[in-house]
C-alpha cells in the first residue's frame, strides 16, 4: 500500500502538484510517511519533506533511518534544521546526534539555544547502557501544595512541550521526587490539593541503572513512564514506554546476532563495509573452527572401538545433532528466563534439577524411538551391514546419556555467564552447540567403548 502511495507521490512531484501531495501525506501517520519517503527517489525526497507541516515533519524525521536523516540534514538550511530540532523531544535529538558524524552534530548543536545544548550534553554524558542515556527531561512537575485547579492550569500551559502529560510527578523546592499522580486523578478527584491525591510510594530508577532493568521494571509494573532520579534523589527525567520498546528491540537484535555468532553492530547492514562485516564474523568462525577440532581428537582417541564396530560411525551425526539441539533448547529457555528476571544465580540448582527431570523424559522417549527405528528400518527394511541389536542398544543408551548431559550443560552455562556479567545469549550461540557436540561425542564413544568391553 505504501509503495503505491510512494509511486503516486513521485508522479505528483513530477507534475508539481504540491497541494495534492500535502493533502495525501497529512492524513497519514508519521511511521507511514517515513516508509513512503524511503520509497521515493532521493532527489525528490527533500522536496516532499519540505511540504510536511512542522509537527508531522518532526515526527516523521524521528521515524526515519539514520541514512535518510543524514541525507536530509545535509540538504536542510540552518533555518529548516532549527525548525525541526525545535519540534523534537530532547531524547530523540540525542538519539539522532549519536548516529551522525561530527560535522552534522556541530550543525545540530549550533541550531539550539544554550539551555538546550546543556541538556543535550548532560544526556550524552551518561553511560551508553544506563537509564540516563534513554530518558527524556520533558515531563510535568507539580508541587504538593498546588490546588488541583492550579495543577491543571500548569499542565495546559506547559503540556505541549512534554513527551507525556498523563503521569505527573510531584517534587519539592529542591526537585526531590516526593510523589506521583495522574491527570485522571486530578480531573476526577474532589480533593483540594495535590498532596491529598498523590502516591508517595514511587517506583523509580537511578540514572546509572542498566536500561534493560528499567524496561523490565516498566513491564513488571505496567507503567507508561518511569521517573529517573540522580544520586541525591532529585528528579532529572523519565523513561517512557516507547523508549523501553526501542531498548527491547535493540537488545533482541543484539541477542540474535550473538546467537548467530556475529559481533553485534548498530550500523544497518547495507551501510557496513565488507571489511567490517568480515571482522564481525571471522573471530567467531575461528573460535568455532578451533573448538570443533576437539571432536576430531575424540574420534581419533576411540578409533579402536570404531574399528571393532564400524557401524557406530554412521550414528555420530545423529547423536551430535540431537545433543546439540537438546542443549540449545535448554539454553534458550534459561536465557529467556534470565532476561525476564525469572532466574538468578541462586536458582541454578533448582534449574538443574528441573532440567534433569525433563532430560530423563526426553531421553527415554527418544531412546525408545531410536531403538525401534534402528531395528525396524536399518536392520529389517534396509538390511544395513553391521547394524545389529547390540548397535541399536549402544546407540540408544548413549543417546539417552547424551541428552541428559546436553540439557544440564545448556541450562547451566547461561546462568554462569550471567553471574560472570557476560551476556547469557552468548551461551545460546553456536559456541554452546560446539561444546555440546564434543560432550555428546565423548559420551557416545566412551559409553560404546565400555559396553563393547563387557560384551
Amino acid at each position: 500500500m505504501n509503495e503505491e502511495i510512494a509511486v503516486r507521490i513521485s508522479e505528483l512531484v513530477s507534475e508539481k502538484n504540491y497541494n495534492a501531495i500535502k493533502k495525501e501525506l497529512c492524513e497519514l501517520y508519521p511511521t507511514d510517511v517515513a516508509e513512503i519517503m524511503s520509497e521515493i527517489e532521493p532527489e525528490k525526497r527533500h522536496l516532499v519533506f519540505r511540504l510536511l507541516g512542522k509537527t508531522l515533519a518532526a515526527e516523521t524525521f524521528v521515524e526515519m533511518d539514520s541514512d535518510m536523516q543524514f541525507e536530509l540534514l545535509k540538504a536542510f538550511t540552518d533555518q529548516e534544521l532549527r525548525s525541526i530540532i525545535d519540534e523534537l523531544y530532547l531524547d530523540d535529538t540525542v538519539d539522532i546526534i549519536e548516529e551522525m558524524p561530527a560535522n552534522v552534530v556541530k550543525r545540530i548543536l549550533a541550531s539550539t539555544d544554550a539551555e538546550t545544548r546543556k541538556k543535550i550534553n548532560e544526556l550524552l554524558s551518561y553511560p551508553e547502557d544506563s537509564a540516563g542515556s534513554i530518558m527524556t527531561v520533558e515531563f510535568v512537575s507539580l508541587r504538593a501544595d498546588m490546588t488541583l485547579s492550579e495543577a491543571l492550569d500548569k499542565i495546559r500551559a506547559t503540556g505541549f512541550d512534554k513527551e507525556t502529560i498523563y503521569t505527573c510527578y510531584v517534587t519539592d523546592t529542591n526537585r526531590h521526587l516526593i510523589g506521583v499522580t495522574s491527570v485522571r486523578e486530578i480531573l476526577l478527584s474532589k480533593a483540594e490539593r495535590i498532596r491529598d491525591i498523590m502516591t508517595t510510594n514511587v517506583i523509580k530508577v537511578n540514572t546509572h541503572d542498566d536500561k534493560e532493568e528499567v524496561t523490565e521494571k516498566l513491564r513488571e509494573y505496567g507503567l507508561i513512564a518511569l521517573p529517573v532520579t540522580d544520586a541525591e534523589e532529585r528528579l532529572v527525567g523519565i523513561v517512557t514506554f516507547d523508549d523501553a520498546m526501542d531498548v527491547i528491540s535493540e537488545e533482541n537484535e543484539e541477542d540474535i546476532q550473538i546467537m548467530a555468532a556475529i559481533t553485534p553492530s548498530d550500523t544497518p547492514y547495507l551501510r557496513q563495509s565488507v571489511t567490517k562485516i568480515w571482522l564481525s564474523r571471522i573471530p567467531w568462525l575461528l573460535l568455532l573452527m578451533i573448538s570443533a577440532t576437539l571432536t576430531g581428537s575424540i574420534i581419533l582417541s576411540f578409533e579402536n572401538s570404531l574399528a571393532v564396530l564400524p557401524a557406530l560411525t554412521a550414528f555420530i551425526p545423529m547423536i551430535m545433532g540431537t545433543g546439540g539441539n537438546s542443549g540449545s533448547q535448554a539454553s534458550v529457555s534459561v536465557t529467556r528466563a534470565i532476561s525476564h528476571g525469572e532466574i538468578v544465580f541462586s536458582d541454578i540448582f533448582r534449574v538443574i534439577w528441573k532440567e534433569l527431570r525433563i532430560s530423563l523424559l526426553c531421553a527415554l522417549t527418544l531412546a525408545v524411538a531410536n531403538f525401534a527405528k534402528i531395528i525396524l528400518w536399518d536392520m529389517l527394511l534396509m538390511g544395513s551391514e553391521g547394524v545389529t541389536v547390540t548397535v541399536a542398544l549402544i546407540v540408544s543408551l548413549t543417546l539417552a546419556f547424551t541428552i541428559i548431559a546436553a540439557k544440564i550443560i545448556g541450562a547451566s552455562l547461561p546462568i554462569l555467564a550471567s553471574k560472570l556479567k557476560l551476556d547469557p545469549a552468548v551461551m545460546a550461540s553456536p559456541l554452546i552447540t560446539t561444546l555440546v557436540d564434543a560432550v555428546s561425542l565423548l559420551v557416545y564413544l566412551a559409553t560404546a567403548n565400555a559396553l563393547l568391553d563387557r560384551i
